[in-house]
């Protein structure tokens, strides 16, 4: 009977803390809405600072800013944790065309292209670089052509992402090994360089840059990389069907440094009950160089900041710890998501859960996340808070890259899934500014976010009664 009674009123509990719930969510999308801050962050971020290649000035500009913008709101802790990032520069403008033969006794014949170098690429000679190109789709077919057909020739890597798959990240995630590893496979066949078609479901003249590797290729052995626009992947295609002859050229002065110090900057407000349970929501601080980074990463790094302030306006107190943690390096490294959960684990620190927003300041969707089965059944059961906002995609999945080295078996890693179909028109591109970036959307983003964490900060992770507790 004892048992009975003791279900039946902890189900009483959970339909009051419901209704609780209900309202504080509401008024975190209020606050939000008609007092966020995140929008007026960004503006500085993107259009004071601007892009934030890592161990840039300006990325060490972002983590002065953000850092003081975080004291003023009062948190219990802030503070710089040093990290060694590495330093590539994209130097003077790229410059590419392809040449066609003459025809009779004419002049050859030059089509100017949109390129630009490849995060980590080396630079062309001083004259750059000329010559004939074999196309690829894969690197099965460059097996297929072998070094007799690939040495001293330009690979041009055009395999565009598949437009037919719903979720544009998995397009992407069906293409971009070119793009990563494209220098390491052409090289094997003695390819000089390497065009890659830019990860971009549509049509345009913007080439998008990204990180490339060459793994344990000899310096003496790496070859140039570079990505070329959409437009100019067609055009090179066609004119290749038409004349196998043309020669392609580009010129690229980029240049890997040595490593230099920056820093993840790190904010807390301390849990009133379990201050030793910690959980984080962060973003990116650190950019690609073409455009200023407003979607990727400075929305994920606004919102994740006023994630806190949103909890202050709407009178939560957290039970546990939260920390917003803005990580340096994500985009040719991860050496701040790497450094963060080596000090926590140096620490001995309890990690329950952490949110990464890393998608783009677009419409909330929902929510992937990394955990074990009973804690996703916990998570559903919070769905319907969600359902007034339209956020319904709760899937297990991925969380984030800088997040996903504080993985263990009992905690909960997360990822926000804005609406994703316009995000790689602008990713690692020169449009990746401010202006695309919709105040509201934004602000949405950052209350979902907000919400999500609130109520982990009071449920904490699976909180299931075992046989022990309901006994009489």
């Amino acid at each position: 009977m004892k048992r009975i009674l003791l279900i039946t009123t902890l189900l009483s509990s959970i339909i009051s803390f419901a209704q609780t719930d209900k309202e504080v969510i509401r008024e975190i999308y209020t606050q939000s809405l008609t007092n966020g801050k995140s929008y007026d962050w960004l503006n500085h971020l993107s259009n004071q600072i601007g892009g934030r290649l890592s161990g840039s000035l300006n990325a060490e500009k972002a983590v002065a800013y953000t850092k003081a913008e975080l004291e003023k709101l009062g948190l219990d802790k802030v503070w710089l944790q040093p990290v060694m990032v590495p330093k590539w520069v994209r130097g003077a403008k790229e410059f590419a065309y392809i040449e066609t033969a003459p025809s009779g006794f004419g002049t050859k014949k030059t089509t100017n292209v949109n390129i630009c170098a490849l995060g980590g690429s080396i630079a062309t000679p001083a004259i750059g670089l000329k010559a004939h190109v074999v196309e690829v789709k894969n690197f099965d077919e460059l097996e297929v052509l072998g070094k007799e057909n690939i040495e001293g020739k330009i690979v041009f890597y055009n395999r565009p992402m598949q437009p037919d798959v719903i979720s544009t990240f998995e397009a992407y995630g069906g293409c971009v090994n070119q793009r990563y590893m494209g220098a390491v496979e052409a090289a094997k066949y003695g390819a000089v360089g390497v065009i890659v078609r830019s990860m971009n479901l549509r049509l345009d003249d913007l080439p998008h840059t990204g990180s490339m590797t060459y793994g344990n290729l000899p310096v003496n052995k790496r070859i140039p990389s570079a990505a070329i626009s959409t437009n100019d992947a067609e055009l090179l295609s066609s004119m290749l069907k038409l004349d196998k002859s043309l020669k392609f050229y580009f010129k690229q002065n980029c240049k890997q440094l040595d490593d230099v110090l920056s820093h993840n900057v790190i904010g807390e407000v301390t849990g009133s009950e379990f201050p030793n349970e910690y959980i984080i929501v962060g973003g990116h601080l650190d950019s690609w160089d073409l455009g200023d980074g407003s979607h990727d990463d400075g929305a994920g790094v606004v919102q994740s900041m006023d994630v806190l302030r949103l909890l202050k306006e709407s009178g939560i107190k957290p039970k546990r710890s939260i920390r917003v943690v803005l990580f340096m390096n994500e985009e040719n490294g991860l050496r701040g998501g790497k450094k963060y959960a080596e000090v926590a684990k140096q620490k001995n620190e309890n990690h329950i859960f952490a949110l990464e927003s890393d998608a783009g300041g677009f419409t909330p969707r929902g929510f992937s996340f990394d955990c074990n089965d009973a804690s996703f059944n916990q998570i559903l059961s919070w769905k319907p808070l969600f359902k007034p906002y339209f956020i319904h995609y709760f899937e297990k999945g991925g969380s984030g890259a800088d997040v996903s080295p504080l993985k263990s078996n009992t905690n909960v890693l997360a990822g926000l899934r804005p609406d994703s179909q316009r995000y790689f028109d602008h990713h690692h591109a020169a449009n990746d500014t401010f202006e695309h970036v919709n105040k509201r959307e934004l602000e949405l983003g950052a209350a979902t976010m907000t919400a999500l964490v609130y109520l982990f900060d009071k449920y904490g992770v699976n909180p299931i009664l075992n046989e022990d507790q309901l006994k009489d």
